[in-house]
């Protein structure tokens, strides 16, 4: 009966982590350049009952039917842009991402740099060029003031004010290939080391008055819910039944 317990408990760890994944990609479906997760499940042998010394390997123990979450991934497919007609709003065609960075702490450490493909900008009270609720948008100078709310980004994602001038280029890296991207929140990405990241210089048009869309699509992540959920309650049912019939063999078998 042990084992029985540790595949139901192990399924329903698995779905309520699909569950807040699904829920919380569900709940950016509106935040402009979102990529949605998904759960990769193995099994418990191939997580801990294979050891690797050096290039040998071998078995250290049976299978069994747990499972558990290998990896959350994010899909980094292409998504739809749409006409916003906003001058502050500005789309990455192509590869790449815009780089924000947080205000400093109360100590005065500088804040937390991040990659995130949501132009949906505005001015601050200081004219600088923000994500609301995250930070100032970084130019190749630094973060970018304007001193007019007119202002023409070029395809290239050169600033120009209402004279014609160049203000800044918006700063659009990618990180080197098979660097780890990791999810921060709501549209906001990470690497380990930050400034290895390499500026983008082609395969890549910035649109002005336009945002890209997530990459959720709605009907679909309901559907998988439902799925998790049914899974979630099937699991938690055999969890009792077990516990039911366990309890039942500790009492009956014991009184013959």
């Amino acid at each position: 009966m042990l084992r029985g317990f540790y595949t139901a408990a192990s399924g329903i760890l698995t779905q309520q982590r699909t569950l807040n994944v699904l829920t919380n990609n569900i709940a950016n479906s509106q935040t402009p350049g979102f990529r949605g997760s998904r759960v990769v499940t193995t099994t418990f042998e191939h997580e801990f009952l294979t050891r690797i010394e050096g290039y040998n390997t071998g078995r250290i123990g049976t299978g069994t039917p747990m499972r558990m979450v290998s990896e959350v991934p994010i899909r980094f497919d292409p998504n739809s842009l749409e006409e916003t007609e906003r001058p502050y709003d500005i789309a990455i065609d192509g590869v790449g991402y815009f780089n924000v960075q947080a205000a400093a702490d109360e100590e005065g450490n500088e804040g937390a740099q991040y990659l995130t493909r949501n132009g949906n900008f505005d001015l601050d009270d200081q004219n600088q060029l923000v994500l609301p609720g995250v930070g100032v948008v970084l130019g190749e100078k630094g973060p970018i003031k304007l001193d007019t709310a007119y202002f023409t980004v070029e395809s290239d994602g050169t600033i120009y004010d209402e004279a014609g001038k160049v203000v800044d280029k918006l700063l659009v890296t990618i990180p080197p290939e098979g660097t780890e991207i990791n999810q921060i929140q709501n549209g906001l990405y990470q690497t380990e080391n930050m400034e290895a990241n390499e500026r983008v210089t082609e395969q890549t048009n910035l649109v002005q008055g336009w945002i890209e869309r997530s990459n959720i699509d709605i009907n679909r992540e309901y559907t998988l819910v439902m799925e998790a959920q049914r899974a979630f309650q099937a699991c938690s049912t055999a969890l009792q039944i077990i516990d039911d019939i366990d309890q039942k063999a500790a009492t009956q078998i014991a009184s013959v």
